[in-house]
């Protein structure tokens, strides 16, 4: 991390397989023009915490520039969608959708679209090759030695992490945990060591978790974080084997929904709380389908803001599950959105809309997670304020309140809110423009003490915890150390922020899930510390890109991460490292020194090392970074594309706006000077908009580059393209064979720069109006003329292309695919990895082998047979 980063909270929409945005984390994506003092309270390890004199600018490096960044953030504007409301976060041209890109030229896919794909996928001729997961040690967050003043997690108090957990289920000491792309992981030994028990699935991507009762276990497929790489689910699954084997429960009437909740009502029900409204189950078959029982917005315009976002349910103890109160919390708030309350069994038609009284703003309900006490006797609510979400605020959380009498129509008292929980030991304590609740939309959950109804703890950004019911609250899990003292001594390891699991174990521990995986403590201790962390065999990280270079005897493997900045993992070395902290994006290696390493923050801001990481230097041509407001680059996507030459390690090719060429290489500098050379510009679209950079290959003097316009889908006018200076001056190539979709890579022929390969992203027209036909295409004559080379691959979104030993291999986001590069008119399937989205590939140095990027199961190298 550290923390701000897009992956975070806010790059995202909802996946593929996927609707497309309905949310965007990328609030915080422009560089600061300036560098800002931001004060921030220092507070000693007391309770509750106490303030302590302002701290000259406490922050530094990468976090220093993350915080002036979003406080630098404003003037955000609904996208014009037709909805009549848009979302004040999405922003087009500083979000990276990752989902728009799959549904483009549309706003949505349906998970059909995923589960066809992955059929016809089975039906492919199965190739011979050999995987081998190069992430297999832990990723160190703030490893020893990697001090980079400017870029490293130095100080923030980061450990071992992993990908995003989503949801938590405990049986004893055997624990479970979902993950936002990575599958369901089990741990019998009370999280020490974790195994996969989800590879095989159609969809990795987890929501929610249950045990039931009868000790099944439920996995609710669907991330429910509305962010941009949130992939909608194929349904609910039970196991009644601790996961040894799964079976679908019910039919297709939770296909392309996200799964919220599961909740057991201790009458031989479920409860599925999910994006498309409440359904119940029996808890004792998998047969028979899923009853609808509240679904509270007709959404007559079948808007996909309006489908009835149900964000939690919650079963009173004590009333033989008679009593059912849902939420309906879509975060930008419709004229639905509320408390929903049945007393006679949670069935259909039973459910009558409620107004919270006491201080519950009932006008101003967004996302909103409940808690009972085990007896019933006391109701804990987060609520998430739309108000404050679409008005740009420093917060958005409305508050967290408490229903004194267990009454789901209260009254509520506020027991805290921004203010008071910053108060508490916040590490967002003043910081500007970025409060405690700040993604509230995103990350928030709840648990109650089951032996003390006043014992409670409340999961935004941090972990918080009450032990009076309220009356005061403690900061649990600080969002990092910068700018905190405790006493005299250093503060204890933080955990990785942005909370959206909890569970709370018989033998009385507090299990929480994050943006950067899995951590435990007793219960009883309060304040900061005492976190174990649970992520050293967890292998779920979210890479967007990967590469290598030789190092020593061995290879040195870089990739950019989801949230975990630039990571880096060397011959010998037992662990992965974060060099670089922040968000990660795409990666460039010095094939003959793995020394020699490009990574990327956000938005085209690159930083190179020579000496593996442990200093960096800045080389964005970006405006803010490179301080010629007139020569530098207005506009890049969040993971903006940069390459080396194929032939020249030291020539690079990087794409904003613009298109840029340096041939300094690892020399390359760019602050009041600048290295890189604007060569080409992608211009504008229709509305005035920049074009932007997705894709580029270069081959000495010939450089191909993708774009696509800077406009939301779906868009009448959505265009993307490719141009290129082969022949001797730039032009955009015009084809009547290529779709008009996102197009996510682009490879040159070694041996031609006139042949290249263009891979497409997104699902055909079958799936898609306008979405064409056909995921890679070829040319020989340096993009003049076109042939589709799909042939028999499935249709599903294509990621990356490599060439290796005479054999083309594709990753998609159903996994590897390959063909005689000679003839590729017959492709069949490389079954070696887990079923994850392959966010690249790219040619082992020595050219026999793949280094496969996964969005949520590593990095791997693939051997061909």
């Amino acid at each position: 991390m550290p923390a701000f980063g897009c992956a975070e909270v806010r790059c995202e929409g909802i996946g593929a397989a996927m609707l497309f945005a309905l949310s965007n984390k990328s609030i915080f994506t422009r560089p600061a023009v300036a560098l800002a003092v931001v004060a921030v309270t220092t507070v000693a390890l007391t309770t509750p915490a106490s303030a302590a004199p302002p701290h000259p600018d406490p922050l530094r490096g990468v976090a220093k520039i993350q915080v002036q960044q979003h406080a630098r953030s404003s003037g955000l504007r609904p996208l014009e969608r037709g909805e009549g409301e848009g979302d004040a976060l999405e922003v087009a041209d500083q979000a990276e959708q990752y989902a728009g890109q799959r549904s483009a030229p549309g706003d949505s896919v349906s998970a059909a679209a995923l589960v066809a794909a992955r059929g016809q996928a089975a039906a492919l001729p199965l190739a011979r090759g050999r995987a081998s997961e190069v992430t297999g040690q832990p990723l160190d967050a703030e490893p020893a030695g990697y001090t980079d003043p400017t870029w490293s997690n130095d100080g923030a108090g980061f450990r071992t992490v992993a990908g995003r957990t989503t949801a938590l289920a405990v049986d004893g000491n055997t624990y479970y945990q979902g993950a936002a792309d990575g599958g369901v992981w089990k741990s019998t030994d009370r999280g020490q060591t974790w195994h996969s028990i989800w590879d095989g699935q159609n969809t990795l991507s987890i929501g929610a978790l249950l045990v039931g009762p009868d000790h099944s276990l439920w996995v609710g497929t669907g991330e429910s974080n509305t962010s941009s790489d949130s992939y909608l689910g194929t349904g609910v699954y039970r196991s009644t084997n601790g996961g040894r084997s799964f079976t679908r429960v019910g039919g297709d009437e939770l296909l392309d929904h996200q799964t919220f909740r599961l909740v057991a009502d201790g009458q031989g029900q479920v409860y599925a709380a999910t994006n498309q409204g409440l359904y119940r189950h029996s808890l004792h078959t998998s047969n028979g389908g899923w009853t609808l029982v509240l679904k509270p917005d007709p959404n007559p315009t079948g808007s996909p803001y309006d489908t009835s976002f149900i964000s939690d349910v919650a079963i009173r103890p004590g009333t033989g599950g008679q009593s059912v109160l849902a939420v309906l919390g879509w975060r930008n708030g419709t004229a639905y959105n509320g408390f929903y309350l049945s007393t006679t069994g949670g069935g259909p038609g039973s459910f009558q809309r409620v107004t919270p009284a006491g201080d519950i703003d009932a006008t101003d309900i967004g996302r909103t997670t409940l808690a009972y006490a085990a007896d019933g006797s006391r109701l804990y609510a987060i609520v998430q304020s739309p108000k404050k979400l679409l008005a740009n605020d420093d917060t958005n959380l409305q508050g967290v309140f408490a229903s004194a009498s267990g009454n789901p129509a209260g009254p509520y008292t506020r027991i805290a809110d921004s203010d008071s929980l910053g108060a508490s030991g916040s590490a967002l304590q003043n910081l500007a423009g970025y409060h405690v609740g700040i993604q509230s939309w995103y990350n928030q959950v709840l648990a109650v003490d089951p032996k003390n109804p006043m014992h409670a703890y409340v999961s935004l950004e941090e972990v918080f915890q009450t032990n009076d019911g309220g009356s005061t609250f403690q900061t649990a899990s600080q969002y990092w150390n910068y700018g905190l003292t405790c006493g005299t001594a250093a503060c204890p390891p933080a955990t990785h922020p942005d909370q959206h699991a909890l569970a709370l174990t018989a033998d009385r521990q507090v299990v929480i899930g994050n943006d950067g995986g899995t951590y435990r403590r007793p219960m009883s201790v309060t304040g900061y510390g005492s976190w174990v962390d649970l992520n050293d065999t967890v292998r779920t990280l979210q890479y967007y890109d990967a590469a290598a270079g030789r190092s020593g005897h061995g290879t040195a493997y870089w990739g950019g991460l989801q949230d975990n900045g630039t990571s880096a993992l060397f011959p010998g070395n037992a662990k992965n490292i974060e060099p670089a902290g922040g968000d990660g994006g795409m990666v460039l290696v010095n094939p003959a020194n793995g020394q020699q390493a490009v990574g990327e923050y956000t938005n085209l801001a690159m930083y190179r090392t020579s000496d593996g990481g442990h200093t960096f230097t800045t080389i964005s041509p970006e405006c803010g970074y490179y301080t010629d407001a007139t020569a530098c680059d207005p506009s890049a996507r969040f993971i903006a594309p940069f390459q080396a030459d194929i032939h020249n390690a030291n020539h690079w090719v990087a794409a904003g706006n613009k298109v840029w060429d340096t041939v300094k290489g690892w020399n390359t500098v760019c602050a009041t000077n600048c290295d890189w050379t604007p060569v080409h510009s992608f211009g504008t679209d229709a509305a005035g908009g920049y074009n932007i950079g997705t894709a580029v290959a270069v081959s000495g003097v010939v450089t191909y580059a993708a774009w696509v316009d800077s406009g939301a889908n779906p868009s009448p006018s959505f265009a993307s393209g490719i141009d290129t200076n082969y022949g001797g001056s730039w032009h955009r190539i015009s084809s009547p064979v290529l779709p008009n979709r996102y197009i996510a890579g682009l490879t040159v022929d070694p041996a031609n720069p006139a042949h290249v390969y263009a891979v497409y992203n997104g699902y055909s027209r079958r799936w898609i109006p306008g979405g064409g036909i056909g995921v890679l295409f070829e040319s020989v004559d340096g993009g003049s003329t076109w042939r589709n080379i799909t042939a028999n691959l499935p249709d599903a979104p294509g990621d990356g292309l490599a060439i290796a030993g005479g054999k083309l291999v594709l990753g998609t986001d159903i996994g590897l695919f390959t063909a005689d590069r000679r003839s590729p008119t017959r492709w069949s399937r490389l079954g070696v990895l887990p079923n994850v989205a392959v966010t690249n590939v790219r040619t082992q140095p020595g050219g026999n082998a793949v280094l496969a990027a996964t969005h949520g199961r590593g990095m791997w190298t693939v051997t061909l047979g």
